[in-house]
């Protein structure tokens, strides 16, 4: 289901996109001497940039128009296709799978902050969505990145009950295992679960919200979505050099879009061990928003 971010099949492969490799023209960085966080402008302002102050280790993807940190929501069979298959009405912040770049109508930023809004395009489709609209606020603090989206819809449809990716999550490749806490007493410092999902996708129980991936020594980017308690996942690529690798997980909510819908959520992204990342997403779990839309309970 969620694979339509992830295999650009209509597309030829291109070289695998991260650290220095990146055209500075198409990007928005923010750095507050902590950690440093990018956008790509030319893509729906994406986030595809996530490091140390003063180091060039990127550790997201941002290999193609669907491989960010960004959102993306789904509705009806709309007759689209991707990678020959029937595809449904899916909202994704970077582009289409065509490579068509989403549109960005205002971008500002400060040293530390940044704010964009942006009309989607429809991944399947290809489509730009003139009745969407998305939002992202970013500050942050310390070593934490806290990134507000939000989610208009203007449209006339009223779409079925669908899960959702709050936000789809892609890393670089050579941070291949994923961390999460799975167990039945959420903050209570109980053990950790490490896992190499393999291809295609797999599901897992978040309950304390929070997922990250990490490398051989033990360090990586995690991502914090308190309004999920599921995700799904998956690596692919024989090796992190493969054209088309990736680390890939969502966390997941469902609800229904429907005319007049406003979503907005807030998650928080940091770096480090497994244990400094739980530690430092535990300080805000009350503090993120973290509320469905009225529509959640629509009738599928």
């Amino acid at each position: 289901m969620f694979a339509s971010l992830t295999l650009a099949a209509d597309k030829p492969l291109k070289p695998r996109a991260h650290g220095t490799n990146i055209n500075p023209e198409d990007w928005v960085f923010i750095d507050n001497g902590v950690i440093r966080l990018g956008v790509k402008k030319t893509s729906g302002a994406g986030i595809g940039w996530l490091s140390r102050s003063g180091s060039s280790e990127n550790l997201l993807d941002h290999w193609d128009d669907g491989r960010f940190i960004q959102q993306s929501y789904y509705g009806k069979k709309d007759g689209s296709l991707w990678g020959k298959k029937p595809w449904t009405w899916n909202p994704v912040q970077g582009g289409d799978s065509r490579g068509h770049a989403a549109e960005v109508l205002e971008l500002s930023n400060d040293k530390t902050s940044l704010h964009a809004r942006i009309r989607p395009r429809n991944w399947g489709g290809g489509e730009s969505l003139a009745d969407c609209e998305m939002e992202e606020s970013i500050r942050l603090e310390g070593a934490v990145a806290v990134v507000k989206f939000g989610f208009r819809y203007r449209g006339t449809e009223t779409h079925p009950v669908r899960s959702h990716e709050v936000p789809a999550t892609f890393v670089n490749p050579a941070y291949g295992t994923m961390v999460i806490y799975d167990g039945d007493r959420p903050w209570s410092n109980g053990a950790l679960t490490r896992s190499q999902p393999g291809w295609p996708n797999e599901p897992r129980k978040i309950p304390e919200g929070w997922a990250a991936w990490v490398n051989d020594q033990n360090t990586g980017v995690g991502v914090f979505s308190p309004i999920a308690k599921e995700l799904t996942c998956y690596r692919f690529g024989a090796s992190p050099q493969a054209p088309s690798a990736c680390s890939y997980f969502a966390p997941l909510v469902k609800f229904a879009i429907t005319p007049g819908m406003h979503f907005e959520y807030e998650v928080a992204l940091t770096l480090g061990t497994p244990e400094e990342m739980r530690a430092a997403f535990a300080k805000l779990k009350d503090s993120l928003l973290a509320k469905l839309p009225p529509s959640t309970t629509a009738k599928k």
